[in-house]
């Protein structure tokens, strides 16, 4: 097995950019880093980065909860477990409402023997109510000055920003700016963050209303289980999806942002990109559009791909593929339908003890009843286990929120979706927890050599038409290629990327 994804991650965020090291930073912490997640389900690359920058797993770790909005919470809190579970030996709660307590002495004195301090989501109005202008704020800002790590998701990774976006003190977060709640914390100067941009189709919100008003700002924002880790002014895209910066230097055509990808770094002082993830690699994204060319025009329905090796996105591109509402990507919309690689689904449902009865999170979720058949789906047909599975138990745990089997259990998704499964199936807890029973990520997958190495892959039709989701275990790397075109041979436009990819 090659480095973990958690290392390779981190490597070049460790150098500094040629002749930036000397200089102030304009943006980020001048010691110490900052970690930005977009909400929902982390992966482990994400815990691993901020333990590490902590101090590693004994250093200690103060989970900050407030966000949520609760009034007490236990020292075996969810989010502090999440921390324990993920290698943290030292984890500590610390919230409170009252700002006169948060004014004291004594409240923020565990901060100072801290290596990092993380914000769990809910609403960041919780946060600006009880610590901002307090000695426990100062005690934060006291941490990342003498090289630990702030972190946050979800509301926990807007507050860490200069401007605090969807501030707004109510239920109501599709308010952008508060004139009351326009502050947030500061880690990141001259900043405004935004998460949740893509499962909720938030892209739009950064570029409507915040940034025409305030030009100067720099405008972050991630997907779910996505962050930005900053060191300096030297930012570096982690996790399971995309980044955004609005308001630098280049802009995506037609886009009000440029699109960043885990492996990518990006210097927010001079607001350009440092280095992209596939630049020396022996993968040219060229080599990729040619295999991809008579896509181009969208008269054959259209193709997208990803291709990424060692936590890293090389390659995330659409063919012919118009552009969606409300910029969304055009990887991740529309759907298309997978066709035989829906098997990989079923072998690993197939493997889970039982699918519980309840609630399901996503489209054509249902209960279930007492054998199992999931009762009132769509337009009131029964919801078969295979649905109630995909919406349930592996979305879940790696974030998919778009990819669902509908009725024959056929099954659409996107490429960015499938990435998520991908960095699942390279963790072994990751859909079980039991490691008496571990959970056999190869079935449902056809064995083939890859030069010295072993793929796995599965694909649209029996023949490898249509689609391809290719995976080389030990070397990190995923190739997936979705079309509408019946004739093409996908499995053999991923062999081809898989053998450039592989050459060194």
């Amino acid at each position: 097995m090659s480095r973990s994804l958690s290392s390779l991650a981190l490597v070049p965020l460790l150098l500094p950019a040629t002749g930036l090291a000397q200089r102030p930073p304009k943006v980020g912490p001048a010691h110490g880093t900052v970690i930005v997640v977009g909400g929902g389900a982390m992966g482990p690359e994400v815990y691993q980065a901020f333990i590490a920058a902590a101090g590693g797993p004994d250093a200690l770790i103060v989970d900050v909860p407030t966000a949520d909005g609760g009034a007490t919470y236990a020292q075996d809190y969810s989010g502090a477990r999440a921390w324990r579970t993920a290698g943290a030996h030292n984890v500590v709660v610390l919230h409170t409402t009252d700002r006169k307590i948060a004014d004291s002495d004594s409240f923020p004195a565990i901060l100072a023997k801290a290596g990092g301090v993380w914000f769990d989501g809910g609403r960041q109005f919780h946060l600006v109510d009880a610590y901002a202008g307090t000695k426990t704020e100062q005690a934060f800002h006291d941490l990342l000055a003498r090289g630990g790590v702030a972190g946050g998701s979800s509301a926990g990774a807007t507050i860490l920003g200069d401007f605090l976006v969807r501030g707004a003190p109510s239920n109501d977060n599709m308010i952008m700016d508060d004139p009351r709640y326009e502050k947030g914390f500061a880690f990141l100067r001259g900043v405004a963050i935004d998460q949740h941009v893509v499962a909720r189709s938030r892209l739009a919100d950064l570029a409507d209303s915040i940034m025409p008003r305030h030009p100067e700002l720099v405008g972050m924002s991630e997907d779910e289980g996505t962050a930005w880790v900053v060191r300096g002014d030297t930012a570096q895209i982690i996790g399971r999806n995309k980044a955004f910066v609005y308001g630098g230097i280049a802009t995506d055509a037609g886009k009000p942002f440029l699109t960043l990808h885990p492996g990518d770094r990006y210097n927010l002082g001079s607001r350009t990109v440092i280095r992209r993830a596939i630049d020396g690699s022996p993968l040219k994204e060229s080599f990729v559009d040619g295999l991809f060319a008579k896509y181009v025009d969208g008269k054959l329905g259209g193709a997208t791909v990803l291709v990424a090796r060692g936590g890293e996105v090389l390659v995330n591109k659409s063919y012919g593929v118009p552009d969606q509402p409300k910029y969304l990507p055009t990887t991740t919309e529309p759907l298309f339908p997978i066709g035989e690689i829906g098997t990989a689904f079923s072998a690993l449902c197939a493997q889970f003890p039982s699918v519980p009865a309840g609630r399901g999170n996503g489209a054509g979720s249902a209960a279930a009843d007492s054998t199992g058949q999931a009762r009132g789906g769509r337009g009131g047909r029964p919801v078969s286990p295979l649905e109630n599975c995909v919406t349930r138990r592996i979305s879940t745990p790696i974030g998919m929120h778009r990819t669902a089997a509908g009725a024959g259990d056929s099954i659409r998704s996107d490429v960015d979706e499938l990435y998520r499964l991908s960095l699942g199936l390279e963790h072994p807890t990751t859909f079980s927890r039991d490691s008496t029973h571990p959970l056999d990520y190869t079935a449902g997958w056809v064995a083939s050599k890859c030069g010295e190495t072993t793929c796995y892959g599965a694909y649209g039709t029996a023949s490898g038409k249509r689609a391809a989701f290719v995976r080389v275990p030990d070397r990190q790397v995923s190739v997936i290629v979705l079309t509408n075109d019946d004739a093409v041979d996908a499995k053999a436009i991923a062999g081809r990327i898989i053998e450039r990819l592989l050459s060194n």
